[in-house]
């Protein structure tokens, strides 16, 4: 009971302030239509998306998940400083004076880290990767086409985890500082590594085409070695 106390009250003021981070991007200006969101959609289309690509709302409310996932992602990266802060707050208690040390230590280079990833995602690797696997809907001569949902899933869920990819050197550094894996072990266990960059680029990339997956796998790897 006492740990679910504690627990409430810690949580709550966390909802609250990412609630209160979340209204910017859903308040409607210039008008209740045309909000923040929905100006951002259109920069990614724009700079995303292939000429000629027709973009579908096939589902009635899929215009309006598609802002929330626009301002979920908006939130994140303009709350991350603040949620790496809270975070570490929540942790350090419980923590040991050389994890504490250590948390403080990787925290900026981390945040730093996920949001180069993340903005290299939808700057660079996104409207490459889209470009590219248009080629090969071109190429059966079918009419490009792409549903509003699907592609903006796509585009922040990869985009994302590029974000999580740039995390791999701050994860591999903080195991060896705190003793949990040798030095050595990350060398002599190179073929795991790769094979476990592989094996997370399927999992976390949103679609089955194996080009997207290799483009995952492509950086952790570099980054590992």
């Amino acid at each position: 009971p006492t740990f679910g106390f504690l627990l409430f009250f810690e949580i709550v003021p966390v909802r609250l302030r990412l609630f209160g981070a979340s209204i910017p991007f859903g308040y409607p200006w210039p008008s209740p239509f045309y909000n923040v969101t929905a100006q951002v959609f259109r920069a990614m289309v724009a700079w995303m998306l292939p000429r000629g690509v027709t973009l579908l709302n096939l589902g009635v409310g899929d215009s309006i998940l598609v802002q929330m996932e626009i301002g979920l992602l908006l939130t994140l990266i303009v709350g991350m400083p603040w949620i790496v802060h809270e975070v570490g707050a929540f942790l350090v208690p419980a923590l040991r004076r050389n994890e504490r040390a250590l948390l403080r230590q990787i925290g900026l280079p981390a945040t730093a880290l996920f949001a180069l990833g993340t903005g290299l995602g939808l700057v660079l690797i996104t409207p490459f990767t889209f470009v590219l696997l248009f080629k090969y809907v071109a190429a059966m001569g079918l009419a490009p086409v792409l549903g509003v949902q699907e592609f903006v899933t796509f585009a922040l869920l990869y985009s994302i985890a590029f974000g999580i990819v740039f995390e791999l050197p701050v994860f591999v550094y903080a195991l060896t500082r705190l003793g949990v894996v040798k030095g050595s072990t990350w060398k002599k266990h190179w073929r795991g590594a790769v094979l476990g960059s592989l094996v997370f680029g399927m999992v976390i990339t949103p679609d089955n085409s194996g080009i997207t997956m290799l483009l995952i796998a492509s950086p952790m790897i570099v980054l590992y070695f």
